[in-house]
């Protein structure tokens, strides 16, 4: 039988260890053929907008899809059904707000492992929603991390990230007066926001710095400024195909002639060894992420399997 699994149910077995490593499983599976991912299709309702995104990943055993519904005045809620690649059985469907999260963090932090110079050791975080939670903590996961500043435009906000991230990491985290303020002189931009105008202007970023562009995942939406995206000498998406249809960052100044779509990579191209993250310490690279199905089906599979041997979720009638 099916398993449902309530966002406690994963709670329990997902840390950002266990996404860190089936994220980049779901690259690595891209870049051996061994996976394949859809881009998001969005449906217009009356009151709002259907979203939904499939993958199948023979090489991890699941193929699935998230759905959710995004209407006027009622929370989002995230499903993600999963089913066996070789019987078509329906194994689970799951809550995956937290799922969500915590990959899409994950990304970030997997992105920085393969691009972000070895020695980086601090972080801007512009933008201090929960989402920002976890791609700081991702990031922190895979490189020696000794400081980082956020900025928000609301004070209490950035304040109340700064304390409640020192405690949870163990390192400095300050709240800064600027956004300019906030990547100056650090080795890793975070930004995280939902604006539809650039937070981050391109004269900030020293030589050597890699961002994280993790919020801009509508064609509205705008996180980069075109200075900052004309500077990266690394371009890497998550899926180039999906930032065709959804990246602002990158639609915009490709369509002004800024730059092509040519130099933008896969970053399954990257963990697969055929793309270089980067080419040397001074290097801007830039990671743009919009978040992928396959990621919710490889980090949910292993969430399925862990809860099972929990003895966690109900067990459906089906």
């Amino acid at each position: 039988m099916a398993l449902f699994l309530t966002e406690d149910d994963v709670k329990q077995v997902l840390t950002m260890d266990l996404a860190l490593e089936t994220v980049e499983q779901a690259f690595q599976l891209m870049a051996d053929g061994k996976a394949t991912n859809s881009p998001r299709s969005r449906l217009r309702l009356p009151t709002g907008v259907f979203n939904f995104m499939t993958a199948a990943a023979p090489g991890a055993g699941a193929m699935g899809l998230k759905a959710y519904g995004v209407t006027r005045g009622n929370p989002v809620r995230f499903y993600v059904h999963l089913a066996d690649t070789e019987t078509g059985e329906l194994l689970t469907i799951m809550e995956a707000s937290e799922l969500g999260q915590v990959r899409t963090g994950a990304a970030s932090g997997v992105a920085t492992k393969y691009m972000a110079r070895d020695d980086s050791s601090r972080v801007g975080v512009i933008g201090a929603g929960y989402q920002a939670r976890s791609q700081l903590e991702a990031v922190c996961k895979v490189r020696d991390i000794r400081s980082a500043k956020v900025f928000s435009r609301t004070p209490e906000r950035r304040e109340r990230f700064a304390s409640r991230m020192s405690e949870r990491l163990g390192i400095e985290v300050s709240p800064a007066e600027s956004a300019e303020a906030c990547v100056r002189d650090v080795d890793v931009v975070i930004t995280m926001t939902s604006s539809n105008q650039a937070v981050l202007e391109g004269r900030w970023l020293q030589p050597g710095v890699h961002v994280n562009a993790a919020g801009a995942n509508h064609w509205m939406r705008r996180e980069l400024d075109d200075e900052a995206v004309k500077r990266a000498d690394v371009i890497v998406a998550d899926d180039v195909e999906n930032a065709r249809a959804e990246c602002g960052d990158l639609i915009y100044p490709i369509e002004r002639g800024l730059i092509r779509w040519e130099q933008v990579a896969n970053l399954s191209e990257v963990i697969g060894g055929r793309t270089p993250g980067r080419n040397g310490d001074d290097d801007v690279t830039l990671f743009e992420s919009q978040g992928l199905a396959v990621e919710d089906v490889t980090t949910g599979m292993r969430v399925y399997q862990l809860a099972k041997e929990k003895g966690l979720g109900q067990e459906l009638p089906f």
